[in-house]
């Protein structure tokens, strides 16, 4: 008897594709079992029997049966079509909720029941993330879960505010919020595909209450205190079922920005989580901030959903500090050079941003989606910078000063266009991704660096006198073009045959005056300084991966591309051309293993083209730094990366654990690096860059979280080990450095009732650079911090709160890097009127006053020990009123 094949497609009442849904196969001669994948799909490949009946089930759906008693032996395949599953409504006497379940896991979204977790109900939403497991949130407001950084915010399903972190979390009230969700989201080409993809983001998907949906509320806030600080901030929001209507504005000297642009660092240098612990504030420098802001989010038509938003920020900034870079070289056995570079510097600067984004999501028809998201910015900024430099190499010794001034202008747009096909069969697609880019910039810059050098390796010290007064005038325009279509096709066997074809194309237009102005009639153009220089990059890519699933279990998936790459640049004042063809060919692999509905496995492997930048190609000689000469290498060839990348969770629900851990291996082949060189009896370094072989890194990471005797106490221990393999190039001679990061903390959270809270963390980090060339070495530096941050609620109106942390450095060669500041903040609260909505605030930060950033960075045969200044002790009272208006009940 021939054997035949049923398949078919589930979806729910709004059409979207339900995974996992249990289907049951039965006939005269089969009794077969299988369930629905991401795209809703089901195959039964090796039917016998007549008289099929088919059975689907789901939780929280109504089972649904269907009949196909016409179906004989005769008839190949049976295409059951779309299977309609809807809601299971039962009607109970009487239910009465003991206690919310805390956590929910499901596929790509743990989901945290608020009304299961202890917090003030007059608290913001970043106040109640604080006490959600796995989630941390630090001084600056950005928010980490399961050990990442959320990049994105929205509310029941759309952005709040462009997606905006510290606006949405700094702005929501906690008792408007049902459930919060953490979702890995892999794109939107991954989500309409069912397909996920080696990297995902972290988003926070925010659930409002039934009753919260329409309401009108804001929030108004004034403060003033010592050292000259203060505070003003307001914003009004409204939600009206599905439409969002915000506006927000704030101006401040205590680093308090409300807009964050979509990066959850808020536009300063990216936080690592061992940074928890520390209740210093982040940011370095003082700091004047304005910003204002309006957002919404509406349908335009049945078919047409609209969201936008447009923000301006202006932010003056002042930086006084301290660096100390220590650069090695060696000629010979026994024979060693360590360039040590002292400067004392400020930086003063302002820059002025507007941005503009928005997202269209259009429905053409039930079989084809359109996502069309623009966006325009335009930035306008000053700096002026001073430096003080003492330079020492052996018997040779520079002394000098720096003063630079500069105004750039920066406009940039970019598109970004989304759209899917589906047909008839199901699992059958065509996407089609489109991004595009443009951004200038014109800088105007006046240059005055003055050196005297010592050479004191005669009887008779030589001394000589350098002094460089430059203007330099340049303008840039880079224009970026990526395109990828893919065809999807199911095929046998539950199988996924995907066809792409990738373009990827950058044109930078770079045009660079320099002046001399030592004349006394003026400015006189420096040709060999200057620059006219067109660069090009195209690469195209074609290529296949088959996915299949083995089973409910195990997925697999593998494939092949060729990926031919040209790059081009050419000058039009100077006789300068280059240009370099490469085709590579990648592979890629990817095996997801689900063990139980609570523990899984994923490995994948990628490879990707990683194109030089403009400074690193361009052949013409930057001595704006007349100490650091730059030039270019217009032969580089482009960078290649091999990716390999595992991950492993596992929960363990009814003990409220979690284990994830994940490594890492990066190979790059012609890697780009930097090629150092001392001219002989100088303090002057130049620098060039090449490709070269050998480079990798290995990344790993773990984290473990628990409930300690009850759920009052938990528990979370993170950690990660990344070792890079830098090479560099010292005198043309090619060096291995070793670069290792370890980084282990520690946190407990206890909660006592809603009258005591506590956290407590620790954290402890080691920074170690080895060398071969010129001279074997290792350099480590260590670091620990120890935090506690409490809060007792006293009655109905007062709250206390007590912030502590302890820092401690070790082994950095600067003695002023080795220090170790006390950080204490302490605050008292009073709430007042109708449902507390008004607060006094007074609050001290830094009570010690010992905030100061201090950071390393090692590349190559470089390591760069900084020291800034930071926001310090001062003292503030605020007052802060909440304003909350709901729709009149029927």
């Amino acid at each position: 008897m021939s054997k035949k094949e049923v398949y078919g497609i589930v979806v729910d009442t709004a059409g979207k594709p339900l995974n996992g849904v249990s289907v049951h196969l039965t006939s005269s001669r089969d009794t077969l079992f299988s369930s629905t994948s991401a795209t809703g799909y089901f195959h039964f490949s090796r039917v016998q029997g007549n008289d099929i009946r088919i059975s689907c089930s789901q939780l929280g759906l109504s089972i649904l049966e269907r009949s196909y008693p016409l179906y004989n032996s005769t008839t190949a395949t049976l295409d059951v079509g779309k299977l309609t599953m809807f809601p299971h409504v039962s009607l109970l006497k009487e239910v009465v909720v003991l206690k919310y379940k805390p956590i929910v896991y499901k596929q790509d979204t743990v989901q945290f029941n608020l009304d299961a977790f202890q917090f003030d109900h007059r608290a913001l939403l970043e106040e109640a993330l604080k006490a959600l497991p796995n989630v941390q949130v630090s001084r600056d407001g950005s928010v980490y879960a399961f050990g990442k950084p959320i990049s994105s915010v929205k509310v029941d399903g759309k952005k709040f505010f462009g997606g905006d972190v510290l606006t949405a979390t700094r702005n929501l009230p906690a008792d408007f919020v049902k459930s919060v969700q953490v979702i890995d989201f892999y794109g939107d080409e991954a989500t309409a595909k069912g397909i996920k993809s080696a990297e995902s983001e972290k988003i926070l998907n925010i659930v409002l209450k039934d009753d919260k949906k329409k309401i009108t509320f804001g929030q108004a806030t004034l403060g003033g205190g010592s050292a000259d600080r203060y505070l003003g901030s307001a914003g009004l929001n409204r939600f009206n079922d599905g439409r969002e209507y915000s506006i927000i504005t704030s101006v401040n000297n205590t680093n308090t920005n409300l807009f964050s642009f979509g990066s959850p660092n808020g536009g300063e240098r990216e936080r690592e989580m061992g940074e928890l612990a520390d209740f210093a504030d982040p940011t370095d420098g003082l700091n004047k901030i304005g910003s204002v802001g309006g957002s919404f989010s509406s349908p335009l038509s049945k078919n047409v959903t609209a969201s936008g938003k447009y923000s301006f920020t202006q932010r003056n900034n002042y930086i006084q500090g301290n660096s100390l870079l220590q650069s090695i070289y060696g000629y010979g056995k026994g024979v060693n050079n360590l360039i040590s570079n002292s400067e004392e510097y400020s930086i003063k600067s302002i820059d002025r941003t507007h941005k503009m984004d928005w997202d269209f999501d259009i429905k053409l028809s039930p079989k084809d989606q359109l996502k069309i998201s623009p966006k325009v910015s335009y930035t306008n900024a000053t700096s002026h910078t001073w430096k003080d430099r003492k330079i020492q190499n052996n018997l040779l010794s520079s002394t000098g000063n720096y003063d630079a001034g500069s105004s750039t202008e920066s406009p940039a747009a970019a598109l970004d266009l989304f759209y899917v096909r589906s047909f008839t069969k199901p699992g059958r697609k065509v996407l089609y991704t489109l991004h595009t880019d443009f951004n200038s910039l014109d800088k105007d810059e006046e240059v005055r660096d003055f050196n005297k050098a010592i050479d004191s390796s005669s009887n008779l010290p030589r001394i000589t006198e350098t002094y460089l007064n430059q203007g330099v005038r340049s303008s840039s325009e880079n224009k970026n073009i990526q395109s990828r279509l893919s065809l999807v096709e199911p095929v046998d066997l539950g199988g996924t045959l995907e066809i792409n074809y990738d373009f990827d194309y950058t044109k930078i237009d770079a045009r660079r005056s320099t002046f001399d102005n030592n004349f006394d009639n003026g400015p006189i153009l420096v040709d060999s300084l200057s620059l006219k220089y067109d660069y090009a990059f195209a690469s195209n890519k074609v290529g296949m991966v088959y996915r299949q699933d083995l089973s409910d279990k195990v997925k697999v998936s593998f494939g092949f591309a060729v990926q031919p790459s040209e790059l081009t640049g050419s000058s039009t004042d100077k006789l300068i051309k280059t240009s370099y063809s490469n085709v590579n060919l990648v592979p890629s692999a990817g095996l997801k293993w689900k063990f139980s509905k609570e523990e899984d496995l994923s490995m994948d492997y990628y490879g990707r083209n990683n194109q030089p930048s403009f400074y690193q190609i361009q052949p013409v000689v930057d001595n704006t730094n007349t100490q650091n000469i730059v030039v270019g290498n217009k032969d580089l060839k482009s960078e290649f990366a091999h990716s390999f990348v595992s991950k492993y969770r596992k929960s363990i629900t009814r003990r409220g654990q979690y284990l994830e851990a994940s490594l890492a291996l990066n190979l790059v082949n012609d890697k780009i690096v930097a090629n150092r060189t001392i001219d002989p009896n100088s303090t002057i370094q130049k620098t060039t860059y090449r490709n070269t072989e050998g480079y990798y890194d290995v990344k790993s990471y773990y984290l473990f979280t628990a409930s300690l005797l009850s759920d009052n106490l938990q528990m979370s221990l993170n950690g990660n080990a990344d070792y890079y393999n830098n090479i560099s190039y010292v005198n043309d001679k090619k060096s291995f450095g070793g670069h290792l990061l370890v980084t282990q903390a520690i946190q407990f959270r206890y909660t006592w009732s809603d009258i005591f809270e506590a956290e407590l963390n620790g954290n402890y980090s080691l920074n170690r650079a080895t060398f071969d060339w010129p001279v074997q070495d290792n350099i480590t530096v260590h670091s620990g911090i120890v935090g506690l941050g409490s809060k007792a609620y006293l009655g109905t109106h007062f709250t206390m709160g007590l912030e502590l942390s302890q820092k401690f450095n070790a082994g950095y060669s600067s003695s002023w890097s080795n220090i170790s500041p006390t950080i204490i903040n302490a605050y008292m609260e009073y709430t007042f009127g109708r449902n507390n909505r008004g607060m006094l605030r007074f609050q001290g930060f830094d009570l010690m006053n010992q905030n100061t950033g201090i950071s390393r960075v090692v590349l190559g045969n470089d390591i760069l020990d900084v020291r800034n200044n930071r926001l310090a002790r001062y003292f503030m009272l605020s007052l802060n009123i909440r304003l909350q208006k709901y729709p009149k009940k029927s």
